[in-house]
Parts: C-alpha cells; sequence; structure tokens
C-alpha cells in the first residue's frame, strides 16, 4: 500500500492563496505532492501542526561565497564604501571560506530555502553543492567598467561557467530532478550597471537569448548621479581602484533606464535590490514587465544603506516581486522568513499573503523552476515547511 503523510495546519499557503485551516496537505512519503483534501475526508493519521503549511522558499538572490564576511564589515557605510570592503576584505584561505559556506547552507536548508539564485565570481562553491539538497541556479558574475577589458572579463566568466556545467552535470546536484538544459541551470551575467562597460554589456547579450540574468539595481543615490551626470561617490571609487573611466559617457538617464535595452535578448531578468528605483522607471518599462522580476533583500538593503526599496509603489504598477537574502557581508542571516518579517514590519498593509507568493511561487517562476517548485500541486515536490510566529522550519 502507497505511503502518504496528511499534514494539517492553522492554515494552508498554496502558493498563491490562503486555503483554510479546514484542509490537510497530501504528499508521499518523498515529498511529492498527491492532494489538498477537506479535512473530513483526511481519515486517520493527520500530523496536526501549529503553524501555516507553505511550499518551501525560494532565495531568488544570495552569494554564498561571501559566506566568510560575515560580520566583518560595519553596517550603514554606503554602498560605494561596502563594496570596496567587500573587494578589500573576499580573499581567505579555502577552509575558512568552505566552513563558511557550508554553515551558510545548512541555514538556508533548515530555514525552509529550497532553490538559489546564487551570484557566483569564482568556482569555489562547486564542492557545497556537488553534495547539497537545495536547487542552485548559478549566476556567474562578470564585471569590468572598461570597454578594453570586455572581451577579457567575458571570457573568464564562460570559463567559470563552463566549469560549474562540467563539475556538476554528472552530481546529485538535480536533488529534486529538476532538467537542467546542459547539465546546468546558469548564465554569465552582469554584475551592476556601475561596474559593466556597454561593450560587457553587449557580450552578455549575445549569449543571452532563453537565458535568465541577474543584476544588482540602484542599491544607491549614487547609481542614478553616475548615469545621470557623470557625478556622485562611484567617481570616488574608480579613483581608489585606479579604473580611469574618462570614456565613458553619461546618458542622462537613470541607471534602469539606461542598462535595461542593453539585455534585449534575456527571456527574464531578475534586478536585484531596487532600493531606489523611481516611478518613471516602471514606466518606462512598461512593456517589458512581463519578463522582470523584482527581487526585495530588505535586510541587506537596510545593512548597507539604511533604507528600503519602494514596495509599495512596486505592487502599485504590477511589478513581479521575489525575495532574497543577499550574503552574509551584508546580512546577520540568509533567512527568507526573517525578510519577510522585515517587509511585514516596514509594510503593514501589504497582506501576508501577497508576501508569500512573493517568496514561493514568484521565485520558482523567476528561476524558471515553477513546474517542481513553488506551489502545492499534484507532482510537484516544492518542499513543505511550516511558519510559526518567529520562525519557518522545514518538514519535507
Amino acid at each position: 500500500m502507497m505511503a502518504y503523510r496528511k499534514i494539517k495546519g492553522s492554515n494552508i499557503f498554496s502558493g498563491n492563496e490562503f486555503l483554510g485551516e479546514e484542509k490537510v496537505l497530501v504528499t508521499h512519503a518523498d515529498g511529492t505532492i498527491e492532494a489538498i483534501i477537506s479535512e473530513n475526508d483526511a481519515g486517520e493519521e493527520v500530523q496536526v501542526l501549529d503553524g501555516i503549511i507553505s511550499p518551501g522558499f525560494i532565495n531568488a538572490h544570495c552569494h554564498i561565497e561571501l559566506s566568510h564576511l560575515k560580520g566583518k564589515i560595519p553596517t550603514n557605510t554606503g554602498l560605494v564604501d561596502f563594496v570596496q570592503q567587500v573587494m578589500s576584505l573576499r580573499a581567505a584561505n579555502e577552509a575558512e571560506k568552505m566552513d563558511a559556506m557550508l554553515q551558510a547552507t545548512e541555514e538556508l536548508y533548515n530555514s525552509g530555502t529550497v532553490a538559489v539564485g546564487d551570484i557566483c565570481n569564482t568556482t569555489d562553491s562547486i564542492a557545497i553543492k556537488k553534495q547539497s539538497k537545495l536547487h542552485w541556479h548559478n549566476f556567474i558574475e562578470v564585471s569590468g567598467f572598461v570597454d578594453g577589458s570586455a572581451q577579457k572579463r567575458f571570457d573568464a566568466g564562460k570559463e567559470i561557467l563552463d566549469v560549474f556545467s562540467k563539475e556538476l552535470e554528472t552530481t546529485n546536484y538535480t536533488y529534486y530532478k529538476v532538467p537542467l538544459a546542459g547539465g546546468l541551470r546558469g548564465a554569465v551575467i552582469p554584475h551592476a550597471p556601475y561596474s559593466v562597460s556597454v561593450a560587457l554589456f553587449n557580450l552578455i547579450n549575445e549569449i543571452s537569448h532563453n537565458q535568465i540574468i541577474s543584476i544588482h539595481n540602484q542599491e544607491t543615490v549614487a547609481e542614478d548621479q553616475l548615469y545621470k551626470s557623470k557625478s556622485g561617490n562611484f567617481l570616488k571609487l574608480y579613483e581608489n581602484v585606479g579604473i580611469d573611466i574618462s570614456a565613458f559617457q553619461p546618458t542622462g538617464k537613470s541607471s534602469f533606464q539606461s542598462w535595461l535595452p542593453y539585455l534585449s535578448n534575456a527571456s527574464k531578468i531578475i534586478s536585484v535590490h531596487n532600493t531606489f528605483i523611481h516611478e518613471a522607471d516602471l514606466f518606462f518599462a512598461k512593456e517589458e514587465m512581463e519578463r522582470l522580476y523584482f527581487c526585495l533583500c530588505p535586510n541587506a538593503n537596510l545593512y548597507i544603506e539604511n533604507k528600503l526599496p519602494p514596495v509599495e509603489m512596486l505592487i502599485k504598477n504590477g511589478c513581479n516581486l521575489v525575495m532574497g537574502t543577499d550574503s552574509y557581508a551584508s546580512n546577520t542571516q540568509l533567512n527568507i522568513f526573517k525578510e519577510i518579517k522585515s517587509i511585514q514590519l516596514a509594510f503593514p498593509s501589504i497582506p501576508l499573503e501577497n508576501i508569500l507568493q512573493w517568496a514561493t511561487l514568484n521565485g520558482a517562476k523567476a528561476l524558471g523552476i515553477e513546474d517542481v517548485y513553488g506551489s502545492f500541486a499534484k507532482g510537484k515536490k516544492p518542499g513543505v515547511i511550516l511558519i510559526e510566529q518567529q520562525k519557518a522550519v522545514r518538514i519535507i
């Protein structure tokens, strides 16, 4: 006889909506969803839990490689100083980096995350991911603000992507059996508008057909200042690290309006942070909203700039919202539930149902894994978590 698990909470969130306390989730022993049924039809051996039953969380933006920087960078430095400190501190011995990444992945798993959009600058995380029970979408990030270095930076990123593909395609990396095109879900992506030249954007765009692209966007006022008038604190950053930007010509537009046309081929774009995005930017992108996802990492925004993105404005304009944590360099934890609580605290009028959808189904759609993750539908294997008052824990 086939073994089932029957789970009832104070409510069930399906990935789209709350279903009420009278419903029971039925899964196979391995977590594959069988059905959601009425409590009256569930029979015996129903596991009753105190909390909301939900699909596992999707962390759409993380930097596992930076886990060894936990607690090393002060809060509220502003982005420009934060970036300089990351550059100066990211080198570490291999054992320290591996221990920190292991701790990070354990926290992600235990706090209910099932899939991660992870930013990679090196191959450091491959060993961890080979043994991980999480699903990883590896965004191989490249940077270089001078056109002359574009091809070299791009080729280096492609080499890293090739190593990821070779190393991970034959392992249990596909833990939940999500089909991987070419053995790997990943792409070469731009770091941020202030660190990627037009030539490098063009090289990335050339290979971005049917790809998911992630990019850091408008984390600081200085980003728009750079593109509008070639002014602001980034000029100090370039001077400090010896980058000659004399050839850079400002567009007279916001950062967002400047970089979006450079990524015309991507099937989806995850625009991360958006702390200083404006309604005019959303109007500019109104014809592209279907392929755009706006990732909220509130605790990282508070850590770096002590500022939250205009979440209510994003909602009003019909944006697809997803959730991320950023890294231990800019956060004290990698727990999506803590990000949800921060959104609730700052924006109490936003229904929990909406925020949970950002953290589950929307995130799965952004990473192209909604056939398996993000919602409770027959045949899916999205993970099952229990959301209590102060924490979320994995059940399956």
